[in-house]
């Protein structure tokens, strides 16, 4: 079994779900008492949603360059960014360490090609939804990308970032979400991205009408197919 380096904190919830998924996957498929073999560097979000609001991409890039360095050094054979947000500067990482860096728009848009989806609707914070970088992976990936209108999108972020990143779920925000996603169906969507991990708290497949893409499962699994392959 390959090592997995999670670089986390960003949010806690996002790193916990992460370390429980992969553990419980590799329960799954190995059986008995195995467990997953894993290395986490914790960083603090504090500090690092300040300089975004700030956009010192740079000091960004440098904070998790040398947290996945960190995780090289401690026998990590996979990296993942538990985080959509940061994967700003996914590149700036990637080219940072020897080990190989799966990102995560990849593996969702291999997932979602592979149900024969190609025009997706994308909810994730406001920054992942106005700003390029990750819908146009998915783009260069294959895929059609939707997200909400604008005005939707400082609610969506007060969800994730007022409720969800503390462990709040609150079913006024799930018929809220629920109702984006039938807005994207209309717009023409073929299924949805769950494109944050802390919506994984809020929404299941069974919420939705289209087939539901929950990128940290997809992360997971991903991972765990390096590790045990």
């Amino acid at each position: 079994m390959q090592t997995i380096g999670l670089v986390g904190g960003m949010s806690w919830e996002s790193s916990a779900a992460y370390y429980k998924a992969l553990n419980l996957g590799v329960a799954q498929r190995l059986g008995g008492l195995s467990s997953a073999k894993v290395v986490l560097s914790s960083l603090d979000f504090a500090e690092l949603t300040t300089l975004q609001a700030q956009e010192r991409w740079d000091e960004v890039a440098a904070v998790l360059v040398a947290a996945a360095q960190g995780l090289e050094r401690a026998g990590a054979d996979v990296l993942l960014l538990c985080t959509t947000t940061f994967h700003r500067v996914a590149d700036e990482v990637a080219a940072a360490v020897d080990v190989p860096l799966l990102h995560l728009a990849d593996v969702v848009a291999e997932a979602c090609l592979a149900r024969k989806v190609s025009e997706v609707g994308f909810l994730g914070t406001t920054f992942t939804m106005e700003r390029s970088f990750f819908t146009d992976r998915l783009a260069d990936d294959g895929l059609t990308v939707h997200v909400p209108a604008t005005e939707h999108h400082a609610e969506l972020n007060r969800i994730i970032y007022e409720e969800l990143v503390h462990g709040r779920v609150e079913d006024s925000s799930r018929r809220f979400v629920v109702d984006l996603i039938s807005q994207l169906w209309d717009a023409g969507a073929g299924g949805v991205v769950l494109g944050c991990t802390e919506l994984e708290l809020l929404v299941r497949q069974a919420d939705s009408e289209l087939p539901v893409f929950p990128s940290t499962t997809l992360h997971v699994e991903a991972a765990l197919d390096r590790a045990l392959g």
